[in-house]
């Protein structure tokens, strides 16, 4: 039958027992956790270089592909040989190349957003007050004012002829609305009217043809001679001296001052027409 161990046995009995147990024990794996951090900063720092290296590739591959004043063309294909190779790395460098635009393009926006919003509020100033720099007015441009028909023929016509008088004399009536004695007397007068002894000679005022020599109508004896658009008409005269067809000169001697036709005393009807409008002869020369 066992004897029955005292509390102290036991208690040396443990004793014994650990440390035996002390002395054959394996090894416990430790883990140093310093070591293990300095470790992982390591790998982080290596992966980080990595990181920028790859970015620095892809910069200056992608500076290559769009200067080719920089490189030569055939230093570019190489390149673009030798992405061609690595789809994954072609993958990547257009993620990268794309979210670099993707950001410019929003800077850009926000910048020309910011640069509408000045331009407008300075019209906005410009236009509620009179703007001045330097003590200098800031006018708006004047408008060119559009010529009238009349204006437009007149200008024509100094611009393409050269006018003497036809003769010396008294303005008796002037172009355009009148007064009239008698109801034969037209009151839109179509011309000028020189007052002149009868048989007084009349000077071609211009170069031309004669294109009508006629003695009917309230014009009487009368020529019309033509320049380009520009056409002469004498009228009320006593004697013609050329006919239709003749080319005259200017100065050369035409005709007579007279009084035919529709007239009331020895006077030259001297008109002017441009493209067949009549246009004040005072307007064209010093009469």
């Amino acid at each position: 039958m066992e004897r029955t161990l005292s509390v102290e046995e036991k208690i040396r009995r443990a004793e014994a027992i650990y440390e035996k147990r002390q002395g054959n024990t394996r090894p416990v794996a430790t883990i140093k956790v310093g070591e293990r951090e300095k470790k992982d900063l390591k790998l982080l720092k290596k992966m980080l270089i990595q990181i920028l290296i790859c970015t620095i590739i892809y910069l200056v591959i992608y500076a290559v592909q769009n200067n080719q004043y920089v490189f030569s063309e055939d230093f570019t294909n190489k390149i673009n040989e030798i992405l061609s190779y690595d789809t994954n790395f072609m993958e990547l460098y257009n993620n990268v190349k794309n979210s670099i635009l993707s950001l410019f393009s929003t800077t850009k926006e926000n910048n020309s957003e910011e640069q509408n919003n000045i331009v407008q509020n300075a019209i906005g100033g410009a236009v509620e007050e009179n703007v001045t720099t330097e003590g200098i007015d800031v006018a708006e441009p004047e408008q060119e004012k559009e010529l009238s028909q009349t204006e437009q023929d007149i200008e024509n016509v100094k611009n393409t002829t050269t006018f003497i008088k036809p003769i010396e004399g008294v303005i008796s009536s002037k172009f355009g609305q009148r007064d009239t004695a008698t109801g034969t007397v037209p009151k839109n007068h179509t011309g000028t009217d020189i007052a002149a002894n009868l048989g007084t000679k009349i000077r071609s005022a211009t170069n031309g043809e004669v294109v009508l020599s006629s003695e009917e109508g309230d014009y009487g004896k009368h020529l019309k001679i033509q320049i380009g658009e520009v056409s002469i008409i004498y009228a009320h005269c006593n004697n013609l001296y050329v006919k239709q067809g003749d080319i005259v000169t200017q100065g050369q001697e035409i005709a007579e001052v007279g009084s035919t036709g529709n007239s009331t005393g020895p006077h030259l009807h001297f008109e002017i027409r441009y493209q067949e409008r009549k246009v004040d002869p005072q307007s064209i020369l010093e009469l």
